[in-house]
């Protein structure tokens, strides 16, 4: 326990950090998926095509070798910006990939008959795409995008070895100051099951309120 209690104010600062990066992320991997799962069944052609290639790409490259892509890539192109900002693209991108997978599959089991009546009515695809299937899509895929964002947050512990300091990086500086390591990772072990807990608690609630009865 004196791991944990003389060391409060470092594991809160990483908790902090860990905390930080899911939520940004997780807004970024939201409003991406929902846009890639939107041109994914778009009537453009060249919208579908950029919405597979980024689905392909992002789901099988490494999330580790993506980080090295974001942070030692961008900044040849000109774009130079904190590494913390670097690891919220890089884990908003990867993760957008699989929430629009998630959305798609909910987009699916709409029926077909409700976007033709859409459009019969004189409704453009966004008009029909935004207020009648991404709606009722959402009820259905709450808890596949609740557990995506659980692995996203565990994810942020990549972000560690690309200089932002977050739970996992606080075993670092214990480890010199000579703490136990095992009770310094239980203490770790412990803030992500916080997090991931917290995520899983708010898309229960979610889930009660609006997902579809079984």
């Amino acid at each position: 326990m004196n791991v944990l209690l003389d060391n409060l104010s470092l594991y809160g600062e990483g908790l902090l950090g860990t905390v930080e990066l899911t939520v940004y992320a997780s807004l970024l991997a939201l409003g991406l998926g929902f846009l890639m799962a939107a041109f994914r069944v778009a009537p453009v052609g060249s919208l579908r095509a950029f919405g597979t290639a980024w689905v392909t790409v992002l789901r099988n490259t490494p999330l580790t070798l993506l980080f090295f892509a974001v942070v030692l890539g961008l900044p040849r192109f000109g774009l130079v910006l904190p590494f913390k900002l670097f690891a919220i693209l890089a884990l908003g991108c990867y993760t957008s990939a699989f929430i629009c997978e998630a959305v798609r599959s909910g987009i699916n089991t709409v029926p077909v008959g409700q976007g033709e009546a859409a459009r019969s009515l004189g409704m453009t695809f966004p008009q029909t795409l935004g207020d009648i299937v991404l709606p009722q899509a959402f009820r259905s895929v709450i808890p596949p995008i609740g557990s995506t964002l659980i692995a996203l947050a565990k994810n942020s512990a990549i972000a560690g070895a690309f200089s932002v300091f977050e739970l996992l990086g606080v075993y670092k500086p214990l480890n010199e100051m000579g703490y136990s390591i095992i009770w310094t990772f239980v203490w770790i072990a412990v803030g992500y099951l916080l997090v991931t807990l917290t995520i899983s608690a708010i898309f229960n609630v979610l889930e009660k309120r609006f997902g579809v009865a079984r």
